[in-house]
């Protein structure tokens, strides 16, 4: 008899921060594991997390930090459930950390969440060394979306007429 695969569960997006893409460019991404309680990796695995207004941040002690995310209470956890939007404990190593950390302190990122994911069974987030766009920056975004939009067209409608 087969031992089931965990393929479908490998590598399996859970939740993605779809408006930190709008809002900042991003130089690096890092794979970090987070510190749970049993009802949240319940909840998470349910895909209600919610990280729109979440950061992280390196504590004075050296710790790396998620604040501001949503993790909805699971609702057959009622003697031992948690608190939605408390500070959750990120893993990393020491000096990917101190990386981090003089390149925030130094250049003026930020560090923000882009997607939480099973890997292996685990609870991952990816986190991402951000810098803010302005105005001008989305703008060009913009045309340059356009610009391919139209290309894209033209040559789909020049294949059809051919």
């Amino acid at each position: 008899m087969a031992t089931p695969d965990k393929t479908d569960s490998a590598n399996r997006t859970l939740a993605e921060n779809r408006r930190a893409r709008a809002k900042f460019s991003f130089d690096d991404t890092l794979e970090v594991g987070i510190v749970l309680v049993g009802s949240e990796v319940k909840s998470i695995r349910a895909g209600k997390i919610e990280l729109g207004d979440a950061w992280a941040h390196i504590a004075s002690d050296g710790t790396l930090q998620l604040l501001n995310s949503y993790v909805a209470p699971y609702t057959y956890a009622k003697a031992f459930g948690h608190e939605p939007k408390r500070v959750r404990a990120l893993l990393a190593n020491r000096e990917e950390i101190s990386k981090l950390d003089k390149k925030v302190k130094a250049k003026g990122y930020t560090l923000v969440p882009l997607r939480v994911y099973l890997k292996n069974g685990r609870v991952k987030i990816e986190i991402g060394l951000a810098k803010g766009k302005d105005g001008a920056d989305r703008r060009e975004e913009i045309k340059s979306r356009e610009a391919d939009r139209e290309a894209r067209a033209a040559m789909s409608n020049r294949r059809h007429k051919g």
